[in-house]
């Protein structure tokens, strides 16, 4: 591997809090990915204005080893040592279910365990890696590759998924990228090219602003006789926590976040047949009790194959879960984009 200290390039010999990690970088972005915990990306770092937009969560980053769950089940696996950043889930989204003799738990498995990776090029103008991973308790294998191009500010994903069994299976995948300060505030609005949007029942959380089992045509909806722009971020201190759902996407899907505070913007590409589902969760102080007590303020704003609050058998059930053939591969690619745009042009 070269040692260049310009251009784009790449660090693998680093451990953070005793997590091996990979740097990947160019003149605009920093991206710090651990290959232990499901390549969370944890610092994607806007060179030019010195910004992470990644969220930091009150769960200070550690090592798995050093800390064992308390919770005695699934969901402490998953959120005991959720520290924040970019996650991708596989195969199940949501709580823990049961499926095919498998228990399969929150946001399980591969954000959970470590996977591999080979530098597949590495040049001043272009960096690539592969990332790779068979998951543990279902017969899955995923290939993704992430490549950052010289002077750009783009991350582009390319993606394969393989099912390994010799058999049809069912299974959520998304990825869950979540955002937070110092990018995130009351002056950032959100534009995409869905049409409608929904929430479940029962409700995500009790102090969500709209009512369980509601559906509306985005970005207007209604609480408690009130219209609710959901495109406009609420203040810090609002006191709501969301789980919106949000659809209607064409092929070429897309979100963009836009701070008018710092005339940045960042946005997401993909497949909007294949992902035809944006999960939207904005936290903006209101998830009480474990895990976050109130402690919280981040958006994150996922594609995802399906939708459920109860996992894949949720999924299953409502028939929005992906189902596979017998050793049938999916190929999907994705671009995450940041931008410097005027604060005028923004609108509140």
């Amino acid at each position: 591997m070269n040692s260049r200290n310009y251009g784009c390039r790449i660090t693998t010999d680093i451990t953070i809090k005793g997590n091996r990690a990979v740097v990947m970088e160019n003149q605009m972005l920093r991206l710090t990915i651990l290959t232990e915990r499901g390549t969370d990306i944890i610092e994607l770092l806007y060179k030019p204005l010195d910004i992470d937009l990644m969220w930091r969560s009150p769960v200070r980053l550690h090592h798995k080893s050093d800390y064992i769950s308390t919770t005695g089940n699934s969901l402490g696996n998953y959120l005991d040592h959720n520290s924040g950043g970019w996650q991708e889930i596989l195969p199940n989204g949501g709580n823990e279910c049961f499926y095919k003799g498998a228990c399969l738990g929150m946001h399980g498995e591969i954000s959970n365990i470590p996977w591999e990776f080979q530098v597949i090029r590495d040049e001043e103008d272009e960096i690539a890696v592969v990332f790779s991973v068979s998951t543990l308790r279902s017969p899955f294998r995923l290939e993704k590759r992430i490549t950052l191009k010289a002077f750009e500010s783009v991350i582009y994903l390319s993606e394969k998924l393989t099912n390994l069994a010799k058999e049809p299976m069912e299974l959520m995948w998304g990825h869950h990228p979540t955002v937070g300060k110092p990018f995130l505030d009351e002056t950032c609005m959100i534009s995409t090219n869905a049409v409608k949007g929904f929430t479940l029942k029962p409700q995500d959380f009790k102090n969500q602003r709209l009512e369980p089992d509601s559906e509306f045509l985005w970005p207007l909806s209604k609480a408690n006789c009130k219209t609710v722009d959901l495109s406009a971020v609420p203040p810090a201190n609002e006191g709501t926590a969301d789980m919106i759902y949000i659809t209607g996407f064409p092929k070429h899907a897309w979100y963009k976040v836009s701070s008018k505070k710092l005339g940045l913007s960042y946005g997401l590409n993909w497949d909007g047949e294949q992902f035809p589902y944006l999960w939207m969760w904005l936290i903006c102080g209101g998830a009480d009790g474990y895990p976050w007590y109130g402690r919280t303020y981040n958006l994150a704003l996922e594609p995802w194959t399906s939708y459920s609050s109860k996992g894949l058998t949720g999924a299953i059930e409502n028939k929005s879960a992906l189902r596979m053939k017998a050793n049938e591969v999916i190929k999907t690619e994705l671009a995450f984009r940041i931008t410097e745009c005027s604060p005028s042009s923004i609108h509140l």
